[in-house]
């Protein structure tokens, strides 16, 4: 039995994968259905009705992220019924909320931005039942802005089926539905590690990293792909950076090993990069204090001790500790010169605990 099907969206006929949605079918021919519940890592709930689209013998507009495909399906994407539909369900999300793209971090880089802007939402309207809520920035990690929050789930998701935190989900009924932590607790106080992968699912301003408030916005920051320096997984990650600073750091999604998942540190632990205290200059002691010197006269001083050292009590006489703040290619160099030109095994690491 063939696992192939074939369908006709918006008057082309398309195969497609048993088993995947009118979405999945829909993006990979280049057609565009706007959503904001949907991630790719963490699938579609049909929660945010954005994405609903017209199927031949259903009577009702049915969401496109769950609605799997199958022989001689006939969909139409783009038709005035389904745009008034989706015009009216983004209204009323943004209805439900205070988005003022003004005094926003994630200007530039907001989903619901760009479906407000595609659908062509040329007023901003309020709820005038809505009454807004406090900003939760007391976290030095992330700041939590449920004004901003359109309950599409995809942070609750990613925390209980992607990170296995179970440190958030949906609190309260109707029109007082929030994303809370335990019983409305702080962050600190729940299962929260920290990893930042709700921040990295948002889809709005809701969720955003304390440090990048105010630093920059989307189109003022340089991405930079690279790999992160604290362990030997390889995670990869983006460096957002403006005038030589790093700004923040998020995964790089769709790409091995981590696919935008990262842990505390990858994520909110490069601040030592631009951080005033972080020596530039090498210092060696003189006279009983430490003092700036030429990185020539230092490394001739260490070379110089290491010699000495190894003549009088052996090379198993010195240890190398080598960090995690550093590049991987700086530590395979630090472990090469312990154990090519001293000769000892005599390594070890911080990431080892």
């Amino acid at each position: 039995m063939s696992d192939k099907v074939q369908l006709t969206i918006n008057g082309n006929q398309v195969e497609a994968q048993a088993g995947q949605t009118v979405l999945d079918v829909a993006r990979e021919n280049g057609i565009y259905i706007p959503t904001l519940c949907y991630h790719q890592r963490l699938g579609g709930g049909g929660a945010c009705r954005l994405c609903m689209v017209d199927v031949e013998g259903v009577k009702n507009l049915v969401a496109s992220c769950v609605y799997p495909v199958r022989e001689g399906l006939v969909v139409q994407t783009d038709s005035e019924k389904v745009k008034a539909a989706r015009r009216f369900v983004l209204e009323l999300i943004i209805g439900d909320g205070y988005h003022d793209c003004l005094v926003c971090e994630r200007d530039g880089d907001c989903e619901l931005q760009f479906v407000a802007y595609s659908l062509g939402i040329d007023k901003m309207p309020i709820d005038p039942r809505r009454k807004p809520l406090p900003m939760d920035d007391t976290n030095p990690m992330l700041v939590r802005d449920h004004n901003r929050c359109i309950l599409c789930g995809r942070c609750v998701i990613a925390c209980n089926e992607v990170q296995y935190n179970g440190a958030i989900d949906f609190a309260y009924r109707s029109s007082r539905t929030k994303i809370s932590a335990g019983r409305d607790q702080p962050l600190e106080e729940s299962p929260c590690v920290f990893c930042g992968e709700c921040v990295q699912v948002c889809p709005t301003g809701a969720l955003v990293e304390s440090k990048a408030r105010f630093k920059g916005r989307a189109k003022e920051l340089t991405r930079t792909r690279t790999i992160c320096p604290y362990c030997g997984v390889g995670c990869q990650i983006i460096l957002h950076t403006k005038g030589n600073q790093i700004v923040k750091v998020t995964g790089a999604e769709g790409v091995l090993p981590n696919n935008g998942s990262l842990c505390v540190k990858g994520r909110f632990g490069c601040d030592f990069v631009n951080h005033p205290d972080r020596l530039t200059k090498p210092l060696i002691r003189k006279d009983g204090g430490l003092v700036e010197s030429t990185w020539d006269e230092a490394l001739n001083l260490v070379a110089s001790k290491l010699k000495e050292t190894k003549e009088k009590y052996g090379p198993d006489s010195i240890g190398f500790l080598v960090s995690a703040k550093c590049t991987n290619e700086e530590n395979y160099l630090m472990m090469k010169l312990a154990r090519a030109v001293i000769g000892t095994n005599n390594v070890d690491h911080c990431a080892r605990l």
